[in-house]
């Protein structure tokens, strides 16, 4: 940490995008103390408008918020005054979108050398599929991971329990490069212009199973090996309320702890035993099927055996762990009043004083920001008269 109010303080990030990847990139650089505002497009009649609930993405909690017109000159003439003096732009327009609107990285580094352009899309800015339009289920499909997750009762791959992919391929992807040109820049002086591809970001995140096949030619899939669940030391059992317990006790040490914990000793010696895997996986389902998930944590947790609850989201967020570690905290809408969010987990984030202030979508800082810009008042109320700031 810099100092009191973060790692990225002093930062300014405008961030073009309202849900997806961008979004949860600039939640990420916020919590690390940058100064996010969030740009969003003047309301217009008829126009499809994209405005989370206030929950979603922490709520935008120490955020900043605007809207442009970037299709009028006004609302163009108005961000360019902000880009002018910031020090990153994301945005999650499709490729050449924002060039074709005036404010692509071509113009904002023409007139601001220094800034760090981060455009992030689902297959880049180039290559054959850079205009089709996705979402999280096609990245993960098209890059290897949703065929080596597990199967449906008819076969077909599980649909994942998260957005993966906009989560970790593209939002995290994305801060990262933006802190990466960030601290390039301090060395350099200039900025750059930084292409995340989503898309790409899963091959990065399969890179353990693609790097296998063509060093190899083993082709990874379902049961290939032992983290896609070849074996019964890897795997997620039912235990005798109904509720799951997962167990990955790879090592032999951890293997053989669980084995004793169930009775199962026998079964010590047999952990990569292929021939007898089926009658592994059922005596260790039947051990555990005998008691309720709870106790099983509560017996095999603190031995040593890999064991961990598969828990719903409401247990999770009062999981003893994460309460202990001050993950959950108060909030407060002006609307919505007082609800409960997820902290700023990140090592090395800001912790904001509870209870976090969550902003209206309905508030803008236009004014302020853009005089703190430069621009004159008159010219302020000029745009916001005329509809091209809000």
């Amino acid at each position: 940490m810099l100092d009191d109010c973060g790692a990225l303080c002093g930062v300014r990030v405008l961030d073009l995008a309202t849900v997806g990847p961008a979004a949860r990139a600039s939640r990420i650089l916020s919590d690390y103390g940058a100064d996010v505002v969030k740009v969003g497009a003047v309301p217009r009649s008829g126009a499809v408008q994209i405005t989370p609930p206030h929950y979603a993405y922490s709520g935008n909690r120490g955020m900043r918020r605007m809207a442009v017109d970037l299709k009028s000159d006004g609302g163009r003439s108005a961000f360019l005054r902000l880009a002018d003096s910031a020090d990153v732009v994301i945005e999650s327009f499709r490729p050449g979108v924002a060039a074709r609107l005036g404010i692509g990285p071509g113009d904002l580094l023409s007139r601001n050398p220094r800034l760090v352009y981060c455009s992030t899309s689902g297959f880049g800015q180039d290559g054959p599929r850079r205009n089709w339009a996705g979402h999280d289920l096609n990245y993960l499909a098209v890059a290897g991971f949703l065929d080596c997750s597990g199967r449906t009762g008819d076969g077909r791959p599980a649909l994942p329990g998260a957005t993966v992919a906009d989560i970790a391929a593209g939002g995290m992807q994305a801060a990262m490069a933006v802190m990466a040109a960030l601290l390039e820049r301090g060395r350099t002086g200039t900025g750059q212009h930084l292409d995340v591809s989503i898309a790409d970001g899963v091959l990065a995140m399969m890179s353990l199973y693609a790097d296998e096949y063509l060093a190899t030619g083993t082709e990874p899939g379902p049961g290939h090996y032992i983290l896609t669940g070849r074996y019964a030391c890897y795997d997620v059992y039912t235990c005798a309320d109904g509720r799951h317990l997962s167990v990955a006790a790879i090592e032999p040490a951890f293997w053989a702890n669980l084995c004793r914990a169930l009775g199962l000793d026998g079964w010590i010696d047999h952990q990569l035993d292929d021939e007898v895997q089926d009658r592994v996986r059922a005596d260790v389902a039947d051990a555990l099927a005998a008691r309720p998930r709870d106790e099983w944590v509560d017996l095999l947790g603190p031995g040593d055996c890999c064991v961990a609850p598969v828990n719903t989201v409401a247990e999770a967020v009062v999981d003893e762990q994460f309460v202990a570690r001050g993950l959950v905290v108060d909030a407060v809408h002006p609307e919505a009043g007082v609800f409960r969010q997820v902290a700023a987990v990140w090592a090395g984030t800001t912790q904001l004083d509870a209870p976090v202030e969550v902003p209206d979508a309905a508030r803008s800082d236009a004014e302020t920001l853009l005089q703190e810009a430069g621009c004159e008042p008159d010219r302020v109320r000029a745009w916001i008269d005329e509809g091209a700031v809000a």
